[in-house]
């Protein structure tokens, strides 16, 4: 089939990748528009469009979705299919252009975890399992009929970076089987299940609020944040140096151990040279990977050598 690839971040790239190396033809491809990123706000583009300038596939960026001008050159590439992967949420006037449909592959179990960041959600919350799903498109978010959806068990110290990893092969993989099955017609649709509005898990964008650790917290509920919101953005917290300065602190990686707290939250126990313990709410928490504003990410060894916390 002729297929238009819709997205923008690396987690697409392995799906744009895949059908570009299957019988499917890529006719085209539309990701986000270049903007400056960085501390220097160097003009950068998406890593779809880096793949795609690579193999040469033709590129639309618009700023917006209901140009006229992009419906235009999106009817003119003559698909049969979308394929969206981590891309903009599409007004019907751009999902109802393919006489196949366009669909979308979502690194969640729909209807739970709706939204822009499924792994970092499922992760923060304790999930032990998550999957792929592909459905096809209509006027909500992530919404729309099902076509197939597979599981995948979370590992218990598994962190957001690595389950990433997974699930774009996953997602990749399913891509291909969506496709063949769109290509046949020898599908069956299965409508999203109804669940209540109070059981329902969703995944929006995480924003500053969601990475800040509060120490009142069971340590099972810190270390699944911290888990959730590694290698980025990082579950934050702050320390108060000997200087006597607050500094924000990110934390990508700890661990229970089996020393009760005693009710005292968030105090820091330290022997200055190898280790940091934190106390939460029932148990104290071993920091093992950290970084402090301004410097690069270290272990804890290394972190206190330059740093004293008490």
């Amino acid at each position: 089939m002729r297929v238009v690839f819709l997205g923008t971040p690396n987690f697409a790239v392995a799906t744009l990748k895949a059908i570009f190396n299957s019988t499917h033809e890529i006719v085209g491809v539309v990701t986000a528009p270049d903007k400056p990123a960085g501390r220097g706000l160097t003009v950068q583009c998406s890593e779809v469009k880096k793949f795609a300038v690579e193999k040469e596939i033709p590129i639309l960026q618009p700023l917006k979705l209901k140009e006229p001008e992009f419906i235009d050159a999106l009817k003119n590439w003559n698909a049969d299919v979308f394929v969206v992967v981590a891309f903009r949420m599409l007004p019907y006037e751009v999902y109802s252009i393919p006489p196949k449909g366009t669909f979308n592959v979502h690194a969640s179990l729909l209807p739970q975890y709706r939204g822009a960041a499924p792994i970092h959600w499922a992760l923060m919350n304790g999930e032990t399992k998550t999957g792929i799903t592909t459905f096809f498109l209509n006027d909500k978010m992530d919404c729309g009929d099902i076509i197939l959806q597979k599981e995948l068990a979370i590992l218990p110290h598994e962190t957001t970076g690595e389950l990433y990893d997974k699930l774009k092969e996953l997602g990749a993989e399913m891509a291909l089987d969506t496709l063949a099955l769109i290509d046949t017609g020898n599908y069956v649709l299965q409508p999203q299940p109804q669940i209540e509005n109070s059981a329902l898990k969703l995944a929006p964008k995480i924003n500053k609020e969601d990475t800040m650790i509060s120490w009142d917290c069971p340590a099972t509920t810190i270390i699944n944040k911290i888990r959730g919101l590694a290698p980025s953005p990082g579950a934050t917290t702050f320390l108060t140096k000997e200087d006597g300065n607050i500094y924000s602190i990110k934390i990508f990686e700890a661990k229970i151990t089996a020393e009760k707290s005693e009710n005292e939250t968030g105090k820091i126990e330290t022997d200055g040279k190898t280790y940091c313990k934190i106390s939460s709410k029932d148990f104290k928490i071993s920091i093992l990977h950290l970084q402090m504003e301004g410097k690069k990410r270290m272990d804890i060894a290394a972190f206190l050598q330059g740093n004293k916390l008490l």
